[in-house]
């Protein structure tokens, strides 16, 4: 078994302003995306496939990728706005590529045996969630079962802005009964609250949600491209520029269907991420923190 993270990298980050991916928030220059792959590699992850855009492979090569290459083995995956079925056509001024289930089936020529993690380059997940994905992969399970490490909603939020999460509703065997992918999610007056058509719900502090951490074996690729070549149309339909094929969606939409069933495996690791700039400073104080208690060294890639 050669057990494999895959890094959904491709965005762009709109909110944040830039290229995020590649944003230095560790004492040596390390990005978020380093601590995801040193975490992977520790916990025994044998293979890393990066999921960018193709005109920003050098900037991968040269800030990334070639210095963790003597310690994992790595490949890239292109998403691409123009890998699409044959009768969907672009809406004019449309740029940005159809969301994370598309940049999933990037990898399809690339993922043939193997389990695999896929996750966001802009969040912090912590070791435990590599660990619980290597031991998970190693169950005995049905073929159709997959994962999602879930995180407490109030270690998720952003103090500077709002976020989007997508909530995760368990079985009493903790499998995944639904999932909502849910905006505006902030802190008010002491609770977790959520938008729900312009009305907070509140929600309870330890409600999981998932931050996009997914364990599948390749065996998801074909409900996900049958899911996607069924909707890129009437995605496109109702919003031509900014319509996005979402997993968390499409995952409740197998379950729904039967097709599938997910574990949902808790980390109590504190995440943080780069939703907005203002975010920053904290991510970096908490990284300096870990290395300061010993979690991390301060050179993560020494040989």
């Amino acid at each position: 078994m050669k057990e494999t993270l895959v890094i959904l990298a491709a965005g762009m980050g709109s909110r944040y302003g830039g290229l995020k991916q590649m944003d230095s928030v560790g004492s040596n220059g390390e990005s978020i995306i380093d601590f995801t792959i040193y975490d992977a590699i520790r916990a025994g992850f044998k293979k890393l496939v990066l999921i960018i855009r193709k005109e920003h492979e050098e900037v991968f090569e040269e800030n990334l990728v070639k210095k963790i290459r003597p310690f994992i083995e790595v490949e890239y995956a292109f998403q691409d706005i123009n890998d699409i079925p044959e009768n969907v056509i672009i809406p004019e001024g449309r740029e940005k590529p159809w969301g994370t289930s598309h940049a999933l089936l990037a990898c399809r020529n690339i993922l043939k045996e193997d389990p695999f993690v896929i996750c966001n380059a802009d969040d912090f997940y912590g070791k435990e969630a590599f660990e619980k994905a290597i031991a998970y992969m190693h169950e005995e399970k049905d073929e159709d079962e997959f994962g999602v490490v879930g995180y407490k909603i109030i270690n998720t939020l952003s103090k500077n802005g709002t976020v989007t999460r997508a909530l995760c509703e368990e079985d009493d065997k903790h499998y995944l009964k639904r999932i909502v992918e849910s905006q505006g999610l902030r802190q008010k007056d002491g609770v977790v609250v959520y938008d729900d058509n312009g009305k907070d719900v509140e929600i309870p502090d330890d409600y999981l949600v998932s931050m996009n951490y997914w364990i599948f074996t390749p065996r998801i690729l074909p409900l996900v491209k049958q899911l996607f070549d069924e909707e890129i149309v009437e995605g496109i339909k109702i919003n031509p520029l900014k319509y996005e094929a979402l997993l968390p969606s499409y995952v409740g939409t197998l379950i729904n269907n039967n097709k599938c069933k997910v574990k949902v495996l808790s980390s109590d690791d504190l995440w943080f991420g780069v939703t907005y700039k203002e975010d920053k400073p904290n991510v970096v104080a908490s990284i300096q923190k870990y290395k300061d208690d010993g979690i991390y060294p301060f050179d993560l890639w020494k040989k």
